[in-house]
């Protein structure tokens, strides 16, 4: 019978700190007969949905939780060395109320209390403490750290002012032993603690990692955040190899006197339950000013654009534009295409320049019809069903490019339109690409730059350093080569593809219609708020994610049309002819620099074997090069 379940799980999320990948630790608690299992990054939520996803498919329950750190003062305190070293708390989810409660603690966590980290406080966690189970953490929780320095009775107070936060039976007093003095030093006093106070004690091992031999790779990331290498002391390192992911069993001899440390963690684990929603649409309302029924005011608008591009006795395009708008209303669309035909207007009628469109939401004759794209359809035969069919099961997305000048204005306009809370830019992650990792382990392990950039060099881009080794000679030679090269690649292969570092998606904004914050976890920095969650978890929630990209090239044209109007006043770029040979003995000569998108060396080679006379040449030519 299970009665061990891991409480305290640190992923590659918690950055350049836990090294378990998500898939990978997945993999393992279902290997060793485990049915449940928590995650607890640092101050974020960022893998959440994913290893949400990855439990549900391996048939294992998952936990959603955080390690959020807790300001020994006011979250608004940021003065000096006692606000740096906030306490750590475990905080995992029993129910969708404390999932709810727990996206607006992280969250307020980075917005209001950021000092280095992310920091909530007693003040919130009273706020927000509802269907949240609560464990007392690791050494730099509140409890151990007081017990440590010699306070028993101020450890005793904090874990009874725990206690009437969240409420008799949801704060436990954890307990941890990885084998070396500083916690079997803290241990019989928290067991007292747990004793004197009637709080129930909960088992668990602060994975970092998934197997033993995994710690090494786990050092090389915090020297890699640190600055260090792992011969030099540092307070980030662990002191033994036990930080991972260890079995029923190894728990049970940890803790043999203690078996209800152990069963209460399978115990929280069944209080725990929390589903995640996907492939629900999830549209913010689109509202206009004297308009009461979009869907009326979205077929007009089409119509009205289908007379001026085709004529009125177009049967065709009539029946082609009926049955887009069946779909589009049919599927619930409708408010999506007049969000974005509305931030679009708005920055044509303010003079920023607009792109035509690309991506399969050109093949729409509707978004056509009222001016999202700028591409006529069935002059080029596009095809609808490749943007919105009854089949499709996430978001559409219209993929619109702005003059790189004005593209702020469009996100101060949609955030104006539709509330500051409600809008949010979205994270991306950086991550540790082949290269980098051969640089990165290499600095950390100590080794001369010379042979970080000799291994590196040998390693071409685009491929993984496991495929590099197996299958390039030339890496294969240097791998056998010497010791010390096939300790830094081994190492290499470890860290590779883990997120590094946070930056935010080049065009992605998300619009809700109530606050993001209950939705998706917020991460900020320099006062701008980002989603916690990346774009392709935010679709798979149903959010809408605008892209709203910046593009110079859009900036240069319209400067080149400006200075065109200064000669030729009545100049339209428009209405500029598509056959105009000029053009093309031009881009067939190999006459390309400066040129968008044809002014790369292989591109003005392949243009120069083709010889294009028409546009559709030119769409062939960008189709198959840059497919």
């Amino acid at each position: 019978m299970e009665r061990f379940v891991h409480l305290h799980v640190h992923s590659e999320y918690s950055l350049l700190d836990g090294a378990c990948r998500i898939s990978e630790l997945v993999k393992r608690v279902k290997e060793m007969g485990q049915t449940a299992c928590a995650l607890t990054d640092h101050g974020n939520m960022f893998a959440a949905v994913q290893f949400y996803s990855e439990c549900i498919k391996a048939g294992i329950k998952p936990i959603i939780g955080c390690e959020v750190y807790v300001a020994p003062r006011s979250r608004f305190d940021k003065l000096g060395r006692t606000d740096l070293t906030p306490f750590h708390l475990i905080l995992l989810c029993e129910n969708d109320v404390g999932y709810r409660n727990l996206l607006k603690l992280v969250s307020l966590g980075y917005t209001e209390g950021f000092y280095n980290r992310p920091r909530v406080d007693t003040e919130l966690l009273e706020r927000y403490h509802e269907g949240l189970i609560c464990l007392s953490a690791c050494l730099a929780g509140e409890l151990p750290r007081r017990l440590s320095a010699g306070d028993y009775d101020g450890a005793k107070a904090a874990a009874l002012r725990y206690r009437s936060i969240f409420g008799e039976g949801n704060y436990f007093i954890e307990i941890q032993d990885h084998r070396f003095i500083d916690e079997q030093r803290v241990l019989p006093q928290l067991v007292k603690l747990a004793r004197e106070t009637g709080i129930p004690l909960a088992a668990t091992n602060d994975a970092h990692y998934v197997y033993r031999r995994d710690s090494e790779a786990q050092k090389i990331l915090v020297c890699i955040a640190t600055g260090t290498t792992v011969s030099e002391p540092s307070k980030m390192q662990f002191p033994t190899d036990e930080f991972y992911l260890k079995s029923q069993a190894e728990m049970e001899e940890l803790f043999p006197s203690l078996p209800d440390a152990i069963e209460n963690t399978a115990l929280i684990a069944e209080r725990c339950s929390v589903e995640f929603e996907f492939g629900k649409t999830k549209l913010p309302a689109f509202r206009i000013e004297g308009v009461e029924d979009n869907e009326k005011y979205l077929r007009d608008m089409c119509l009205r654009g289908l007379a001026e591009k085709y004529g009125s006795g177009n049967t065709a395009a009539r029946e082609r534009l009926e049955y887009e708008l069946e779909v589009i209303t049919g599927m619930g669309y409708t408010d999506y295409y007049l969000i974005v035909w509305d931030f679009i207007n708005f920055a044509k009628s303010h003079g920023i320049p607009v792109g035509c469109g690309r991506g399969s939401g050109a093949g729409s004759l509707a978004a056509y019809c009222i001016g999202i794209t700028g591409i006529d359809p069935l002059r080029y035969g596009l095809i609808f069903e490749r943007f919105l069919n009854p089949e499709r099961v996430s978001m559409p997305d219209f993929d619109v490019d702005f003059c790189v000048e004005g593209r702020q204005r469009v996100i101060n306009y949609i955030i104006g339109r539709y509330g500051s809370e409600n809008v949010a830019q979205i994270i991306s992650f950086g991550t540790l690409a082949s290269k980098a990792a051969v640089k990165d382990a290499a600095r950390a392990m100590g080794l001369p730059y010379q042979t970080a950039d000799r291994v590196s060099k040998a390693v071409p881009r685009g491929i993984e350093l496991k495929e590099a080794i197996e299958k390039l000679p030339q890496v294969k030679a240097l791998y056998n080569s010497e010791p010390e090269i096939r300790a830094l690649l081994d190492t290499a292969v470890k860290i590779e593809g883990m997120p590094r570092n946070v930056s935010t998606h080049a065009a992605g904004v998300v619009i809700t219609k109530d606050p993001v914050v209950e939705y998706v976890p917020l991460y900020a920095r320099d006062e701008q708020v980002e989603t916690q969650f990346e774009k392709n978890t935010l679709e798979k929630l149903g959010l809408l994610k605008i892209d709203v990209l910046g593009l110079r090239n859009l900036t240069i044209i319209d400067r080149c049309c400006k200075a065109v109007r200064k000669r030729c006043p009545d100049f339209d770029i428009e209405k500029i002819p598509l056959d105009d040979k000029g053009v093309y003995g031009m881009l067939s000569a190999g006459h390309t620099e400066g040129v968008f998108q044809l002014e790369s060396a292989g591109m003005t080679a392949r243009l120069m074997q083709l010889g294009p006379d028409c546009i559709d040449d030119l769409i062939a030519m960008l189709s198959l090069y840059r497919p």
